[in-house]
C-alpha cells in the first residue's frame, strides 16, 4: 500500500505553469512551446543574443572603416552621450518638482506638459533650431543665422564630437529652457497654447539667443561675454519667457487677496523632493557635459557643481528659518536649485570656495526674490522666475567677480563684470520682447491662453485631459 502511493521511478511529476515560481516560470513557458522542449533547443536559443551582438559589432566595424575616431574622441563622444542622457533625465526632475509643488487637481496637466515639451523641443530643434544656432550662415553678422531646415549628421573630423552627439546634447538644453516655462505658467494655461509656444521658443527664440555666445563668433562672444553652461543662455531665457506668460495669464484664482499673497500648498512634497535630487544628479551632465570633452576638467566641474548646490540649500534653509521660525522644505528645494543655477555660468572657473559662496548667495537671493515676486502680485507657482531668472543673472554676474582669471576679485578686470551685465540685459530684453510678441499672437489666434474659470476651479486634469492623477482619492481643490 505504501509503495503504491509513491511516484514511479523514471517519471517526473509535471508542474503546472500556474504553480511555478518566478524562477521556474520562464523555463516552463519555453518548454511548453513546440521546438523548445529539449536542452539543445534552449542552447541554440541562448546563442541568439550573442549572434545579434556579433552582428552589431560587425556593423560598427564596417562603419569604422569609413570613418575612425581617435581614442580620445571616442572617450569624448561617449561622455557627451552620457551627459546628454543625464540632461534629458532632468525632465523627470522638473516634472516631479512642478507637480509636487502644485495642487492635486492639476497633476496630470503638469506631467503632460513636462513630458510633451521635450518631444516638441527635440523636433523643433532638429528641424530648425540647431542650424539657426550653430551651422547656418549669418544673415545679420553675429546676430541672426539662417540656412534652411535640418542639421547634417555626417562626421567630418576624427578628433571632434560626432554631429549627432552634439545635436542630442544641445537639444536637451533647448528642452530645459522650455520646461522652465511650464513651471511659471502652471495651473491656468491651456495645454494646446503652451505646446505652440514651446515650439516657437525652441525653434527660433532660444537658438537665436544661444548663437550670440555659444556659436563662437556671435556678437556677445566677440565682446568676451562668458556663460559656461547656461545660467543666462538657458535658465534666465526660460525664466523671462515664463514671466511674460505669467503676466499675460494673470494670477491663479485665490492666489492674491487684499493685496497679499495666499498660500496654495503643493499636494506632494515627497515627489517634489525626489525631483530636486533628480535635477541635482542631472546637473552633472548639464555642467560636466559642457566641457565638451572628457578630461581633468570634468571632475572639477562636478565638485564645483556639488558645492554650489550645497551652499544654496544651506543658505536658503537658514534664511527661511530666520524668516518664519521653521525651516521651509520648499525653500530648501529651491535653494539647492538656485545654487545649481548660480554656479552653472562659471563652474569650470570658480575656485572651490567661490563655488560654495556663489551657490550660497543664490540660496539667499531665491528666498528674497520669491517674496518680491509675490509682492508684485506675479503668480509663479513653483518659484521658477526666482530660481532660474534671478539666480541665472546672479551666476552670470558672478563670473565677472569670482571666476579665476576673469573676475575682478580673482585676477581679472572690472570690465568683465560690465560685459557680463550687458549680456544679462541683452538676453532679458530680447527674450521679453520676442516672447511678448509670441504670447500675444498665440492668444490672438486661439482666443486667449488661459482656461476658463470653471475649468480652473475644477482642475485642469479634468478640463484639459479628462482624467485624474489619483482617481481612487477625492480631488483636492
Amino acid at each position: 500500500m505504501t509503495a503504491a502511493l509513491q511516484t514511479p521511478r523514471g517519471r517526473r511529476q509535471t508542474k503546472r505553469l500556474q504553480e511555478a515560481s518566478l524562477i521556474e516560470g520562464p523555463m516552463l513557458l519555453l518548454k511548453s512551446i513546440k521546438g523548445f522542449n529539449s536542452q539543445r533547443s534552449l542552447i541554440w536559443l541562448a546563442c541568439v543574443p550573442i549572434a545579434l551582438l556579433g552582428l552589431g559589432l560587425f556593423n560598427l566595424s564596417a562603419h569604422a572603416e569609413d570613418f575612425a575616431l581617435t581614442t580620445q574622441a571616442l572617450a569624448d563622444n561617449l561622455w557627451i552621450m552620457v551627459a546628454a542622457v543625464l540632461v534629458i533625465f532632468m525632465n523627470a526632475g522638473f516634472a516631479m518638482v512642478e507637480a509636487g509643488m502644485c495642487r492635486q487637481k492639476n497633476a496630470v496637466n503638469i506631467l503632460a506638459k513636462n513630458l510633451i515639451v521635450f518631444t516638441l523641443a527635440v523636433s523643433a530643434y532638429w528641424l530648425i533650431g540647431y542650424k539657426l544656432m550653430y551651422t547656418a550662415d549669418w544673415i545679420i553678422p553675429g546676430v541672426v543665422k539662417f540656412g534652411g531646415p535640418f542639421f547634417d549628421p555626417t562626421p567630418t573630423d576624427s578628433s571632434a564630437l560626432v554631429p549627432s552627439i552634439d545635436f542630442l546634447f544641445q537639444a536637451a538644453f533647448a528642452g530645459t529652457a522650455a520646461t522652465i516655462v511650464s513651471g511659471v505658467v502652471a495651473e491656468r494655461i491651456k495645454f494646446g497654447e503652451f505646446v505652440v509656444f514651446s515650439i516657437v521658443l525652441t525653434a527660433i527664440i532660444y537658438p537665436i539667443a544661444g548663437s550670440w555666445q555659444w556659436n563662437g563668433d556671435g556678437w556677445l562672444a566677440n565682446l568676451g561675454f562668458y556663460d559656461f553652461a547656461g545660467s543666462t543662455l538657458v535658465h534666465s531665457v526660460g525664466a523671462w519667457a515664463g514671466l511674460v506668460g505669467a503676466l499675460a495669464l494673470g494670477p491663479r484664482i485665490g492666489k492674491f487677496s487684499g493685496g497679499k499673497a495666499q498660500a496654495l500648498p503643493g499636494h506632494n512634497m515627497a515627489i517634489a523632493t525626489l525631483g530636486a535630487l533628480i535635477l541635482w544628479i542631472g546637473w552633472y551632465g548639464f555642467n560636466g557635459g559642457s566641457v565638451l570633452a572628457f578630461n581633468e576638467a570634468v571632475p572639477y566641474v562636478a565638485v564645483t557643481t556639488t558645492l554650489g548646490a550645497a551652499g544654496g540649500g544651506i543658505a536658503a534653509t537658514l534664511l527661511s528659518q530666520l524668516n518664519t521660525g521653521k525651516p521651509d522644505l520648499t525653500m530648501t528645494i529651491n535653494g539647492i536649485l538656485a545654487g545649481l543655477v548660480s554656479v552653472t555660468a562659471g563652474a569650470d572657473g570658480f575656485s572651490l570656495w567661490a563655488a560654495w559662496v556663489v551657490g550660497a548667495i543664490g540660496g539667499l537671493l531665491v528666498v528674497w526674490s520669491v517674496a518680491l515676486v509675490d509682492s508684485l502680485q506675479i503668480d509663479d507657482p513653483v518659484g521658477a522666475v526666482s530660481v532660474h531668472g534671478t539666480c541665472g543673472v546672479w551666476g552670470t554676474l558672478a563670473v565677472g567677480i569670482l571666476y579665476q582669471g576673469k573676475g575682478f576679485l580673482a585676477g581679472g578686470s572690472v570690465s568683465q563684470l560690465f560685459t557680463q551685465a550687458l549680456g544679462c540685459f541683452s538676453y532679458a530684453a530680447f527674450t521679453i520682447i520676442t516672447c511678448a510678441i509670441a504670447w500675444s499672437v498665440i492668444g490672438g489666434l486661439f482666443g486667449g491662453i488661459r482656461v476658463t474659470e470653471e475649468e480652473e476651479i475644477q482642475g485642469l486634469d479634468i478640463g484639459e485631459h479628462g482624467m485624474e492623477a489619483y482617481p481612487d482619492f477625492a480631488s483636492a481643490k
